[in-house]
């Protein structure tokens, strides 16, 4: 995928997604663990998928709606993850990179919100 350094949420979420793929490769693979990596596998990849819906919004609040569904996907990867991790299928090591990843893209998302929400006058 080309960079545009006019969507780095957009950036980060595509490059997260090939990090979830990679990890449930391993899971399926490796771990024969096949419930819970599908699940890490939906959210980790619906986050870019709802961005990039965002940008053909049809109107800002549309484009509010799918920066939102986006953020409750990335908490939910990020819990996945850490359920993962707890119950031994992935180690630390393994994730450290992508947990700080999605917690990035969380931080991202969450100001987008924000910043979304007081240009339409919502609380």
């Amino acid at each position: 995928m080309e960079k545009r350094r006019d969507n780095v949420v957009m950036d980060k979420s595509y490059a997260f997604a090939l990090e979830v793929i990679e990890i449930y490769k391993f899971l399926i693979k490796e771990q024969k663990e096949f419930v819970l990596s599908r699940q890490l596998l939906r959210s980790g990849t619906a986050i870019g998928a709802l961005i990039k819906e965002a940008e053909h919004a049809q109107s800002k609040a549309d484009f509010l709606n799918k920066m939102n569904v986006a953020l409750k996907e990335a908490n939910e990867t990020d819990y996945w993850l850490d359920l993962l991790k707890d119950a031994e299928f992935l180690s630390d090591e393994r994730i450290i990179k992508t947990k700080e990843n999605v917690k990035s893209i969380i931080r991202l998302l969450a100001s987008i919100v924000k910043t979304t929400k007081n240009s339409l006058g919502k609380s």
